[in-house]
C-alpha cells in the first residue's frame, strides 16, 4: 500500500519511513510542499498522504487546499507541533481528514492510518423515504443531496466545507438520536480515540450558524452531558 510522506525534518522522516516500511507500507518522501503537491497530483496510486504543516516554501495548509481544489480525494493526515483547537480546525477546514500533534508515538500514527483507510467503507444505515431519490436526506425543511454534495433549507442553498458536509450527513442519517462527541469523532473523522472533542463543538457551532442563517428554528439540539441530537421542533412532523 503506497503512502506519500511530505515532511522536511530528517529525524521525523527517518522514524516514519522505517516504522511504516516495517509495517508493510510503501512510502515515498517529499521534503517540501511544492514537491509533495506535484507528487500527489502525478501519482493517483497513493492511498494516504501524511502532510506536515510547517514546510519550506509552500506550507501544508496550502498543499492540502490545492489538492482538494484539484479534486484529489486521497485521505490526508496532518502532522504539526501546534495542537490548539484553532490549529486543528484550520487543518481540517483546509480539507485534511485527521490531525496528529508532534511528538507522537509510531503506534498512534499507525492506528490513525488504519482508521483513515477503514473510513471509506464505514457508512451508517440511511433512513430514506421511498418517495425521495435515494441520494436525498431530509429532516423538516433541511435537505442534503449526497450526489451533488449540496445542502439547502427552505430551498435556499447552504455552502458547506467538506468537514461540515460529513457532519451534516451523519446527523441526517441518525435523526432523533443522541450522538456523543466520541461517536461523532469516530463516524465523521474516522477516529476511534480522543483526538480533541472540542473540535466537534466548534464544527457543530459552524453548522448551526449556516443552517439557521435566516433565523429558522433550531434543528441541532445540545443534550447536556451527552452530546447532540438532530430533530425538528415538532416531533410529529414527517421526516426522511
Amino acid at each position: 500500500m503506497k503512502i506519500l510522506l511530505v515532511e522536511d525534518e530528517p529525524a521525523v522522516v527517518s522514524v516514519i519511513l522505517r516504522g511504516l516500511s516495517e509495517a508493510g507500507y510503501e512510502v515515498s518522501v517529499a521534503l517540501d510542499g511544492a514537491s509533495g503537491l506535484q507528487m500527489a497530483l502525478d501519482n493517483p496510486s497513493f492511498r494516504l498522504i501524511i502532510l506536515d504543516v510547517m514546510l519550506p516554501g509552500m506550507n501544508g495548509i496550502e498543499v492540502c487546499r490545492s489538492l482538494r481544489k484539484a479534486q484529489v480525494a486521497t485521505p490526508i493526515l496532518m502532522l504539526t507541533a501546534l495542537g490548539t483547537t484553532e490549529n486543528i480546525v484550520m487543518g481540517l477546514d483546509s480539507g485534511a481528514d485527521d490531525y496528529l500533534v508532534k511528538p507522537f508515538k509510531l503506534q498512534e500514527l499507525e492506528a490513525r492510518i488504519r482508521s483513515l483507510l477503514r473510513r471509506k467503507g464505514n457508512t451508517a444505515d440511511t433512513p430514506v423515504s421511498p418517495a425521495l431519490p435515494l441520494s436525498r436526506l431530509r429532516l423538516a425543511d433541511l435537505e442534503l443531496d449526497t450526489d451533488t454534495k449540496s445542502a439547502s433549507r427552505q430551498g435556499k442553498n447552504i455552502q458547506l466545507t467538506a468537514t461540515e458536509y460529513r457532519l451534516l450527513e451523519y446527523l441526517l442519517k441518525n435523526p432523533r438520536k443522541v450522538l456523543s462527541r466520541m461517536e461523532i469523532l469516530e463516524q465523521v473523522w474516522g477516529i476511534d480515540f480522543n483526538m480533541n472533542t472540542k473540535v466537534v463543538d466548534v464544527y457543530i457551532n459552524y453548522l448551526r450558524k449556516k443552517i439557521n442563517r435566516h433565523n429558522q428554528p433550531e434543528l441541532i439540539q445540545t443534550i447536556v452531558g451527552l452530546g447532540y441530537m438532530l430533530k425538528e421542533n415538532n416531533q410529529d412532523e414527517d421526516t426522511h
